[in-house]
């Protein structure tokens, strides 16, 4: 049972025009918030163990067709105070328990010459502030137009930054890893092609945004629960080191259309003296509001494989026939001439239905299924899919019924080519096809630019489209797993349906040229602190000339980081992303994707420095066994690993899988070991880590003597 606490009782406070300062402090006593007017503008400053973290930064909301804005003449009415404290249990996630405790100050401010007031609400969590605008209902503000949020973030110096450019339209860019000083110079090259892309300023930067300062601390800037309002990006004053809100537009370049009563989403800073404790941060799942869905049985973690990467790698197609257009209404795809390339076939998915379930695999994805491949991309093409009408080589009812026969159920692909009109219109259609042919989650993409044209991916107009999309799937009983839609904000809490999302660069750029190797040493301290991300691990054959002499990619990676990235991005929806004839040539390294857990009870950041080493120990839901992933950049590292977080008295048996002695992401990444040997919670690992590469440990609780027969304690 959820245990809600209200602690404090709430304090009126009747302030003068020159406002007092107010302040709370977090549950620890570590974290400090001071708010105050200076000269009716509202300013808020945040510390963390006496370290300023946030030097006075105003707030405010600019109007359209407004007298006044929403960003100064204000007073101090009211301030209220409280604590609270739950325990809430997660549908899935990296903890079976999590807690939110929270200290809270909400201030309202008056426009008295106006008539009206607004709301701020502080919430500080031993781990970092939520803050947000309320906007109640009222006579004079009710409809509002919102021509900015001017929501400052002051940072104290020329921090080291993680960062990819601001951009409207994707967050598919490698990271940058400089000083704030340095992005400027930095922008032109860090901006590289995308299907649809927007970047707006020489200095505007995406959240979540990680940062260090020169004296150690780690702070994160992102926003939780974002409904019904505009993506939040950050537009850097390099001159003052002063970041500021820059909200998505719409076609017309308004920011956001609002009706009191309403809220704008948390704008979040994490912050900590140890990087570990980022990756373990709650806020912004705990900013969310708690699960809509009454009943959740259905929502399941899964791993899956797909008919997906040979044609990411252009080894085969999801087209199935060669011609320039198809119009859906006409075009006979019975009469088309087969191109010999497309991979979505009978005999091809029944192959990889065989190969997942003798694997012990959930799902099966398979893209290019349905007719309009051919011309869908890049013609701004507005009916472009029905997303019920199948190939001629794709039998719907007969691969059902074979995967159910052998234990796998199909996962549905809906690609929208970015006309979101279309799919909206045939949504219900295609949510009860899922449901009659037995499909159970989908995964949704946007490729491309939007229809209506001159929509953004992350305008206010995109994000209650991904939030209806949810919803009406959630009334079919459907998990979503959405790519190049907005970045999560923990709204997976609200709606668990939400299993996944893409949001990000996956491992498809891979066969797109490559990532930097230091790439997912970044995304657990960036894109996942808003939730889970099906990155799409598991790539075993890193030359991709091999698959496709026509593409000289090269996967960055070792294959035995590769095995780690199932513990260090964390997900509930995993998928072993190669060919299964891949998996056959290296089945003792495979074991560990078999054996790895997708759902947890507990999960521990050993060590971690972003853009350099990440290593994570998660415990098995239900169970005392445990998973380790250590993910290293391109220089290498030398990772001491304690087993202290194993129970003390028992055994267990570690399976090893790490980098040989000559393993290198670029010319021997498919040089790895196995060991095993038995740990206690007094063991320690001194293991090398190859540049670009790490090590995944499965560990079993010891139940009989005999398991350990032959084997060398560590």
């Amino acid at each position: 049972m959820t245990r809600k606490i209200r602690l404090l009782a709430v304090i009126l406070l009747v302030s003068s025009f020159i406002a007092k300062a107010q302040q709370i402090q977090s549950p620890d006593g570590q974290l400090i918030l001071s708010f105050e007017l200076k000269n009716e503008v509202p300013f808020y400053t945040l510390s963390y163990k006496g370290q300023p973290v946030i030097q006075p930064s105003s707030l405010g909301i600019e109007l359209f067709d407004d007298q006044w804005d929403l960003t100064d003449g204000f007073t101090l009415g009211q301030t209220e105070t409280s604590t609270f404290d739950e325990n809430w249990e997660p549908v899935w996630g990296e903890y079976r328990s999590i807690r939110n405790h929270y200290n809270e100050l909400a201030v309202t401010l008056n426009q008295e010459e106006a008539s009206r007031h607004i709301v701020l609400r502080f919430r500080l969590f031993n781990d970092g502030l939520g803050f947000r605008y309320e906007f109640p209902e009222q006579p004079n503000l009710n409809y509002m137009v919102v021509k900015e949020e001017h929501t400052q973030f002051a940072m104290t110096g020329d921090h080291k930054a993680f960062w990819i450019p601001g951009d409207f339209d994707t967050q598919e860019y490698d990271y940058t890893e400089s000083k704030l000083s340095e992005i400027r110079g930095l922008m032109e090259t860090a901006i590289t092609p995308n299907a649809s892309q927007t970047p707006f300023s020489s200095t505007g930067v995406q959240t979540s945004l990680m940062m260090k300062s020169d004296d150690g601390l780690y702070i994160n800037i992102h926003e939780a629960a974002l409904v019904d309002y505009s993506c939040m990006h950050l537009e850097l004053d390099d001159q003052n080191m002063v970041f500021e809100s820059f909200l998505t537009p719409d076609a017309q370049g308004k920011k956001g259309y609002l009706l009191a009563p309403c809220t704008s989403p948390w704008r979040t800073v994490i912050v900590s003296d140890q990087a570990a404790d980022i990756l373990q941060s709650t806020l912004t799942l705990n900013l969310n509001e708690p699960c809509k869905i009454e009943d959740t049985s259905w929502i399941k973690p899964v791993k899956y494989m797909g008919v997906w990467w040979e044609m990411i790698t252009g080894k085969s197609s999801w087209a199935y026939t060669d011609v320039p257009s198809v119009k859906l209404e006409t075009f006979d795809y019975s009469k088309a001439k087969p191109n010999g390339k497309h991979a979505a076939n009978n005999e091809k998915v029944k192959a990889y239905i065989d190969f997942a379930a003798e694997n012990g695999f959930d799902q099966l994805l398979v893209e290019g299924w349905n007719t309009g491949w051919e011309d869908w991309f890049g013609k701004s093409k507005d009916y472009v899919f029905d997303f019920v009408t199948p190939y001629p080589d794709f039998d719907v009812d007969m691969l059902q019924d074979y995967a159910e026969s052998k234990g796998i159920q199909l996962m549905m692909h809906h690609e929208t080519s970015g006309s979101v009109r279309n799919y909206e219109r045939h949504m219900d259609q295609a949510y009860q096809f899922m449901v009659d042919h037995g499909y159970n989650s989908v995964k949704s993409g946007y490729v491309g630019d939007m229809i209506p044209r001159g929509e953004y991916h992350y305008g206010q107009w995109m994000v209650n489209h991904y939030h209806y999309a949810i919803e009406k799937a959630a009334e079919y009983k459907i998990m979503v797993n959405a790519h190049e839609a907005v970045r999560p904000t923990g709204l997976c809490r609200t709606y668990p349906n939400l299993i996944g999302n893409e949001s990000a660069r996956g491992t498809e750029y891979e066969a797109f040229g490559g990532s930097k190797p230091f790439h997912t040493t970044i995304l657990p301290f960036t894109r996942l602190i808003g939730g889970p991300m099906d990155y799409t691990p598991g790539i075993f054959e890193m030359d991709i000339s091999k698959l496709n002499p026509e593409n000289n990619s090269h996967v960055n990676t070792t294959l035995a980081r590769q095995l780690a990235l199932y513990v260090t991005m964390y997900s509930p929806l995993q998928m072993a992303a190669d060919l299964p004839e891949h998996y056959q040539r290296f089945e003792d390294a495979f074991q560990f994707i078999k054996d790895v857990a997708i759902d947890w009870d507990d999960s521990r950041a050993l060590a971690a420095e972003p853009g350099d080493y990440i290593t994570i120990a998660r415990k098995a839901k239900g169970t005392n066994n445990w998973f380790v992933g250590t993910t290293v950049d391109e220089n290498g590292y030398q990772s001491v690993l304690k087993f202290d977080f194993l129970d003390e008295g028992k055994k267990y048996i570690a399976t090893i899988y790490a980098d040989a002695a000559d393993a290198h992401y670029k010319n021997n990444p498919q040089a790895y070991t196995i060991r095993k040997a038995v740990v206690t919670n007094k063991s320690v690992l001194k293991q090398a880590c190859a540049p670009g590469g790490g090590y995944a440990i499965s560990i079993i609780e010891v139940t009989d003597k005999a398991q350990t027969k032959g084997l060398k304690k560590l």
